[in-house]
């Protein structure tokens, strides 16, 4: 039996069990959802043993668990660590969804639900390739699910300080990244670094009444959001100096399908200059993700007396995060407005990665996915981060990193009516179990 047979006879399975991995809501940055966090392990726990892993058991750092799976390597055969994570992005309103975000639901050939891409159907790819096997895949196999991935992954080097041998591998799979198109699959070669910032903008001692002062005393929410609009120029280039920035991409993304695909309002125009993909990928970005002032509903006539806001910087895949938090803060402190106090609180910072795919591994990667999809594999960027990359590349450097992906880019990961493809499903699953096997014949 070809291997596109035996993927295509466990599908129906692995979507029953994602459809149930879907319903468990582990958000793992609401604390009233710690429960369903463990639930989700637990259940990723259970399926990993019924595919037949000889040892599955839970790694802890101080934070949420992450799974951990081994099918030793049969003799002379490299090792394999599948990685995906459980943990999921608040809903949102669920008013919003076109059906209930934790109720898997099929329609117009795809799995619509939170999670059911990013990165459930991650962990269903896995599942689905080592059923095609039937619990003895033809090389070693580590899986590592890991549970708190979309709050930045905070434990991930205490994780990889304290179990080194665990997470050793030849390759690495890295199932969560995002499809060239429907139908074209990519592996992602650059991947931006993030850091980020708390910025506290204070000017009273105390609220004072706003038509006895104002017009001369300035409220902290004004003075905070002109120093937000330094982050850029008048263009919406970042304006933060001491960041890296290039052009050098090779993929032509038009403005045309980046409109198609994020719903732009009509006359809303796109900020930055150079190609788009370098703006997506290899240059810095400045992004307000959050303000802390009064609510609407409980306005008053008073100037306030002070203001915070959460401040996201990407930068670019060669970039130190630690000398890109500096400039972001010597930024903040330097552009205050008014002599307002500044205050600045740096988060921590993930390194961003570039991978090149030069090596007999990495061919054989192609060669799967030519196999599944019919065609090459593009080498994307993706401008989001994801620090285990570079935590894997820095920790193995003889090791190959594949960042490979069950999304596409109209899957709404992190947005309203986050759903899978289907028909990309099954053949990102051919083309993991097709590599599993190319891997092992290249040994032989």
């Amino acid at each position: 039996m070809t291997i596109r047979a035996q993927v295509e006879g466990v599908l129906p399975g692995v979507i029953a069990d994602l459809e149930r991995l879907v319903a468990i809501p582990s958000i793992s940055s609401m604390p009233e959802h710690h429960d369903d966090v463990l639930a989700a392990a637990a259940e990723v726990s259970r399926l990993l043993t019924d595919a037949g892993c000889p040892e599955v058991r839970l790694l802890e750092a101080g934070g949420k668990p992450a799974v951990y799976g081994h099918y030793p390597a049969p003799a002379g055969r490299p090792t394999v660590l599948l990685y995906a994570h459980y943990d999921v992005q608040p809903t949102g309103d669920p008013a919003k969804w076109t059906s209930a975000p934790f109720s898997a639901t099929e329609r117009d050939g795809r799995l619509w639900g939170r999670g059911a891409a990013d990165d459930k159907g991650g962990i269903a790819v896995h599942l689905a390739a080592l059923r095609a096997f039937e619990g003895k895949p033809p090389v070693g196999v580590k899986l590592f699910i890991e549970g708190e991935e979309e709050q930045g992954s905070p434990t991930i080097t205490q994780l990889m300080d304290q179990h080194p041998d665990e997470l050793k591998a030849d390759v690495y799979i890295v199932a969560d990244a995002i499809n060239w198109e429907i139908g074209t699959p990519s592996l992602t070669t650059m991947l931006r670094g993030l850091v980020d910032a708390k910025v506290t903008v204070s000017t009273l001692e105390a609220p004072l009444h706003s038509g006895a002062y104002g017009g001369v005393v300035p409220d902290a929410l004004t003075a905070l959001s002109r120093l937000l609009a330094t982050l850029h120029d008048e263009r919406g280039n970042v304006a933060i100096e001491g960041l890296v920035s290039s052009d050098d991409v090779d993929v032509d993304y038009s403005e045309k399908r980046l409109r198609d695909e994020v719903g732009l309002l009509d006359g809303v125009e796109f900020i930055g200059d150079g190609p788009a993909a370098a703006r997506l990928w290899t240059k810095p970005t400045a992004s307000v993700l959050a303000i802390d002032a009064t609510p609407v509903k409980d306005v008053a006539n008073v100037l306030v007396a002070s203001a915070r806001a959460v401040v996201s910087v990407r930068i670019a895949p060669t970039q130190d995060p630690d000398a890109a938090g500096e400039a972001l803060k010597r930024h903040l402190l330097e552009h205050a407005p008014w002599g307002a106090k500044v205050e600045v609180e740096l988060g921590r910072g993930s390194a961003g990665s570039r991978i090149e795919l030069s090596d007999a591994r990495a061919q054989a990667s192609v060669a799967a996915f030519r196999e599944a999809f019919g065609k090459d594999p593009v080498e994307v960027g993706i401008g989001g981060s994801i620090p285990i990359v570079a935590e894997f590349a820095a920790r193995n450097p003889e090791a190959l990193v594949l960042v490979t992906a069950v999304v596409d880019p109209y899957s709404r990961m992190h947005g309203f009516d986050e759903s899978l493809g289907l028909d990309d499903f099954a053949k990102a699953a051919h083309a993991e179990a097709q590599l599993l096997a190319n891997l092992a014949e290249a040994t032989e």
